[in-house]
């Protein structure tokens, strides 16, 4: 993929590949570059090649082929406590025998740094994450987010530039772990380090990163910024793990290469505009994918080229700030609708038809 280098790189994977058995491969050709003082969240379902990605990059797997460097130099062959690289786990990993200061202080110990410089190193980290007077606790005195506030000072303790996150928050409730999206992504842009995070949840994704690689089967699916995977997914399997997506299912009537237009008819015979993403030809199968959120039932609202199309109502849930709608489209009992909770939003009842529209451009047609 052509947008995976940058020109300032930092971390590269090079034609890396990973096979545990010799011949199935769980990640092909990988061709990443990531920037210094970037962000970069390698997301993708379980499976997907990500945590391998991960590992190989730490030093705790080989890669089968390729080569990983760092600020320039290969590192395959580096041990993994020789390359300067912070960790945080999902289960922290804290020894509970220790002391938190302790517990950071081991990794200063195993560089074989001097006492003073150690203790200076430890508060200075501790401080970083609001973590200043806890130095004398062991970790079961802890709860779960000052655990992880802990085990993400014990990966900066040693002033690495890269720290490595494979699912941090994954055991800490809703409210916790939104709350560490926000402080783990201020830490990391105050000290400028760069941080290789990988997650399945796409809200963390799309909260925390610079930029997204969403792997599947081993391949970097898509390379981008969250505001552009989430407007423009390059293909179905992006479109549908990214966020809430409607589907509908047609048939290429009309390319228009020059205007970036395609005419789809679909399944139930209504003939809509979309973008063309990745459909060549007249007669091809597509998937039509429209956000929930760039769908209208006002018509006023509806720009003078949108679509209209005939909706019944199966569900209306009040969901706080939105409601969403489930409607029957064109053969889909799943399409969904959500709209601001408005004073003009009238409560809609299970069995209404109605029109819903939205604009050409709000609509891609993907690979079927």
């Amino acid at each position: 993929m052509a947008s995976t280098k940058t020109d300032d790189a930092f971390v590269e994977f090079d034609r890396v590949q990973k096979s545990y058995d010799g011949e199935t491969l769980v990640v092909k050709d990988l061709n990443l570059s990531i920037g210094r003082g970037e962000f970069l969240t390698m997301l993708g379902p379980s499976g997907s090649g990500k945590t391998t990605c991960l590992m190989m990059l730490a030093g705790f797997e080989t890669a089968t082929h390729g080569d990983i460097r760092l600020g320039g130099t290969e590192i395959n062959n580096i041990p993994p406590h020789k390359r300067g690289i912070g960790m945080v786990f999902q289960n922290y990993a804290l020894f509970p025998h220790m002391t938190v200061a302790e517990n950071l202080s081991f990794p200063l110990e195993v560089r074989k740094m001097g006492k003073s410089e150690r203790e200076a190193k430890v508060q200075r980290a501790l401080d970083m994450v609001q973590m200043g007077d806890f130095g004398g606790r062991r970790p079961a005195q802890l709860s779960g987010g000052q655990q992880q506030r802990i085990a993400l000072a014990r990966a900066l303790v040693f002033e690495a530039e890269l720290v490595l996150m494979d699912e941090p928050l994954g055991a800490l409730d809703k409210q916790l772990r939104e709350h560490m999206q926000f402080e783990i992504k201020h830490i990391a842009d105050n000290l400028g380090i760069t941080v290789v995070y990988v997650t399945h949840d796409q809200t963390e994704a799309l909260t925390m990163s610079d930029r997204v690689a969403v792997f599947e089967d081993g391949r970097i699916q898509q390379l981008d910024p969250p505001d552009t995977l989430y407007e423009q997914p390059k293909n179905s399997f992006v479109a549908q793990f990214i966020g809430e997506n409607n589907t509908l299912m047609g048939k290429v009537e009309k390319i228009d290469n020059a205007a970036n237009t395609a005419e789809v008819r679909l399944d139930d015979g209504s003939l809509i505009d979309t973008i063309p993403v990745n459909v060549s030809e007249v007669g091809e199968r597509t998937l039509v994918s429209i956000r929930p959120e760039r769908v209208e039932f006002n018509k006023d609202r509806l720009h003078a080229d949108a679509h209209t199309l005939k909706a019944e109502v199966l569900e209306f849930i009040y969901m706080g700030d939105i409601y969403r709608t489930r409607l029957r489209v064109a053969g889909n009992e799943n399409f969904i609708v959500k709209t601001r909770n408005a004073p003009d939003q009238r409560r809609l009842k299970a069995g209404e038809i109605l029109d819903i529209g939205w604009r050409p451009q709000d609509c891609r047609a993907l690979d079927a």
